[in-house]
């Protein structure tokens, strides 16, 4: 990867730093930093950059967080306005000792971020909130264009990459959201140790939640202390596993060793939008 830097580059450090704002591309490592935002693109982190849970992949850190900050919403409608993005992209740390797990702050800034930016796709990449559907419904209410949450890897694998998240959860978050008409969103990371066999089932079930767009890509480490690299696989593989999914039917698909969620989103949701949305319903 280039090394980070130019003028467009240089004009989202400053956005991001004049707004006191947090992205994921920072907190989490992310090797597309630089090709990303030399875009002009960067994928907002709300909540803080503290997080409550303990990842073996996760480079964000863990421990208590601040309190929140009510201004957030505003200054992440107002950097998106101010880089002039057509799509944007927000995630979050987890936040369990909220009752809500911050549902509420995710609902004001998708407002926010709408009424700065009536044109702007808005992309929600969310953690389970312990699957509170109440917590669900209150982000849902507020419409976001693709609603985003990770599996990250395999059945036999969650419960040590993932220690304070379930498979079958992260399943119903995606279930939930589809039953309500919107888009879904889904990313596996590949490398930790996964089997072959393991893989076709997560992709199995995935597609039983009906979900619309998957990204895969390679595991990195982020520091000694987390979880080792099991395995890197060659680029083909990762085109092989792209063909595979396909032909299982999942609408849009990126693949390959530097793909993340957030990667090209606006690209991977295009295919989505061409024919028109569909109708959302916010009805149980």
């Amino acid at each position: 990867m280039r090394i980070p830097g130019g003028e467009t580059y240089a004009a989202v450090r400053k956005r991001v730093d004049s707004h006191k704002l947090h992205t994921v591309c920072e907190s989490a490592k992310c090797p597309n930093l630089g090709e990303c935002w030399a875009r002009g693109t960067a994928t907002f982190m709300i909540l803080g950059d503290v997080c409550t849970r303990s990842c073996g992949f996760c480079a964000v850190q863990t421990g208590r967080p601040n309190e929140l900050d009510l201004a957030e919403p505003e200054r992440v409608a107002l950097a998106v306005k101010q880089m002039g993005l057509n799509y944007a992209v927000i995630t979050s740390v987890a936040r369990d000792e909220l009752v809500d797990g911050g549902a509420s702050v995710w609902a004001e800034t998708i407002r926010a971020v709408r009424r700065e930016n009536p044109h702007c796709r808005i992309e929600t990449l969310i953690p389970d909130f312990k699957g509170h559907e109440a917590s669900l419904e209150t982000v849902l209410a507020a419409r976001p264009d693709i609603l985003n949450h990770n599996m990250e890897t395999v059945r036999r694998l969650h419960a040590r990459v993932r220690p304070q998240a379930k498979y079958e959860r992260s399943l119903e978050v995606l279930k939930f959201a589809k039953a309500r008409g919107f888009f879904t969103k889904s990313s596996l990371m590949l490398g930790l140790g996964e089997h072959a066999e393991e893989l076709e089932e997560v992709l199995r079930d995935l597609r039983r939640v009906d979900l619309d767009i998957l990204t895969m890509g390679q595991y990195l480490q982020p520091t000694p202390a987390h979880l080792p690299v099991a395995r890197y696989l060659p680029p083909a593989e990762f085109a092989e596993w792209k063909a595979r999914a396909l032909e299982m039917g999942f609408r849009a698909v990126e693949s390959g060793p530097l793909v993340r969620s957030s990667y090209h989103a606006d690209e991977q949701s295009r295919l989505l939008f061409e024919n028109g949305q569909r109708e959302i319903s916010l009805l149980p």
